[in-house]
């Protein structure tokens, strides 16, 4: 064992001991976050507007804050960026994280203090390598290189001068202490440059001298990435490259429809993480690699709330507020996860819906969007069903998807609709058509209201797959401006926007395939 791993053991013993509090009284730690948000709000324009004083009970907050999506809590983040302080929280703003996010394409700026830095996003990381290693004691993690992709920074145009903006990875790397930056490749000049393309060349110029243990970030882009460094240095696997490499900590999109490539191009020994953090938090990591659920983190910054998505029309309409918390959520049932944190987010609807799979301790599973399902015809079909599904059936084919997204085909004069699958294969089916019936069979098996309405075809008839040619995805994200970061591909739309897009994309490159 390393003098680095030996030193980290013990000083990360105190984190393993507060995960362990953890999973024990969840409640006891929502009740400490709860009381110093309320202290610290309460010194905030917003905390006066809404009657906070440090003694505020969580009757009286739900009573006097109502539900908050990014468009209600916008018009304060845009006096925070204009240079007010004490309007969100009560310390200076100097940092936002830029976000597309998955259902809207409007920018969201949303500010990072201090004390989230610190407490919510660097604590989380540290807790999940706390707990890797723990789990691993024979790793050799800390022996090598850690290589971040990184975003960019730009200085804010309604700001003083004095903050910037950037995606959630760049803002990481700008305030990581020195002593990371020893063994984090590439340098942070080239890990915060804005051309992607460039960052790549640097990384596969370097590919070889780096002795890289683990990486992290989304697996879209890292696959990208991971496919050039190979096709730059003639190797068949990432392992020729690194034989160190030992971790991939993942998030932002699911895992699942990209885990076979990944063990194609990392064979042997690899081991995987999922962690959940997001541009307004880190929430939760995958403490068991024998359990896919993420462990919820009760002690991070965040005081957490609960909508069952049955009742979220009447939350956002404020008919619906009390909300649940750890302490009367069930397992089984789909949630809106709505965050208060030490970032300035009150009540705030961050987008996300989880179910929990355990209640000792608290462990969940990402299950989409609030917003990304497709309901044309009233089959309510929700993401998590989408990538379940496409998980199932790529495993049943033995081929990888590289990206897709999903878009209905309305009914027109005597047609009914169907949903219309725009895919790009990294390796096709040997029969697409077979595959097609797979997908759709999967997704009825999976979503009663999505079989109701294919049952005799009664309002949808058979999904359809669009062959997408290999680079479309990415040419679409460059045409937009979005490569790399945490740009994310919008799974399921309601409208035909996207699709639309892509369709033109792939027109251009020679005609698509379609089943």
């Amino acid at each position: 064992m390393s003098i680095v791993t030996s030193i980290f053991k013990i000083l990360s013993q105190s984190m393993l001991d507060s995960l362990e509090s953890n999973r024990r009284e969840p409640d006891k730690f929502q009740d400490k976050w709860f009381g110093k948000l309320m202290a610290n709000g309460s010194q905030t324009s917003f905390g006066k507007e809404h009657g906070f004083t440090p003694k505020t009970t969580y009757r009286q907050f739900s009573n006097q804050v109502p539900l908050r999506n990014y468009d209600m809590i916008e018009p304060y983040i845009i006096r925070t960026r204009e240079g007010q302080q004490n309007v969100l929280w009560n310390s200076p703003v100097t940092w936002f994280a830029k976000s597309s996010g998955t259902s809207s394409a409007k920018s969201k700026f949303i500010p990072v203090t201090k004390e989230s830095l610190h407490t919510c996003h660097y604590a989380g990381m540290q807790k999940m390598l706390a707990t890797y290693v723990h789990n691993n004691p024979s790793t050799k993690i800390f022996d090598g290189d850690a290589l971040t992709l990184g975003g960019s920074v730009t200085p804010d145009e309604l700001g003083t001068g004095k903050s910037n903006y950037g995606d959630l990875s760049a803002i990481l790397l700008s305030n990581s202490p020195f002593w990371v930056e020893l063994r984090r490749v590439p340098n942070k000049k080239s890990a915060l440059t804005s051309d992607f393309e460039k960052k790549v060349k640097i990384i596969c110029e370097n590919a070889l001298k780096y002795n890289v243990t683990n990486f992290s970030g989304v697996p879209s882009w890292n696959l990208v990435l991971i496919k050039r460094i190979l096709e730059y240095t003639g190797k068949s696997n990432l392992k020729e490259v690194w034989p160190n490499l030992e971790l991939f900590m993942h998030g932002g999109i699911n895992f699942e429809p990209y885990r076979n490539e990944y063990k194609k191009i990392l064979p042997g020994y690899m081991n995987y993480m999922e962690n959940y953090n997001a541009s307004e938090g880190y929430f939760a990591f995958q403490d068991d690699p024998a359990d896919k659920s993420m462990l919820l983190l009760t002690d991070n910054g965040v005081f957490y709330e609960f909508i069952p998505l049955e009742m979220l029309e009447k939350a956002i309409s404020g008919n619906y507020t009390s909300f649940e918390t750890v302490q009367s959520v069930k397992t089984g049932v789909n949630y809106a996860l709505v965050i208060t944190t030490n970032g300035g987010l009150w009540r705030y609807l961050i987008g996300d819906s989880i179910m929990f799979t355990s209640l000792s301790p608290h462990k969940f599973i990402i299950t989409g969007r609030t917003q990304l399902y497709i309901n044309a015809f009233g089959e309510e079909l929700m993401i998590h069903n989408a990538e379940k599904a496409l998980a199932e059936a790529c495993n049943t084919h033995n081929i990888t998807v590289n990206n897709y997204t999903v878009a209905p085909v309305f009914m027109a004069g005597n047609k009914k609709g169907y949903h219309q699958w725009l895919v790009e294969f990294e390796n096709e089916p040997e029969n697409i058509e077979s595959f097609r019936h797979t997908l759709d069979n999967a997704i009825r098996s999976t979503n009663s209201d999505y079989d109701a309405k294919r049952t005799n075809d009664t309002t949808m008839t058979e999904l359809q797959i669009v062959t997408i040619k290999k680079g479309v995805f990415y040419k679409w994200f460059f045409i937009k401006g979005k490569l790399g970061g945490q740009n994310k591909v919008p799974r399921l739309s309601n409208d035909r926007k996207y699709a639309t897009e892509l369709l033109e994309l792939n027109h251009m490159d020679n005609a698509d395939h379609t089943i």
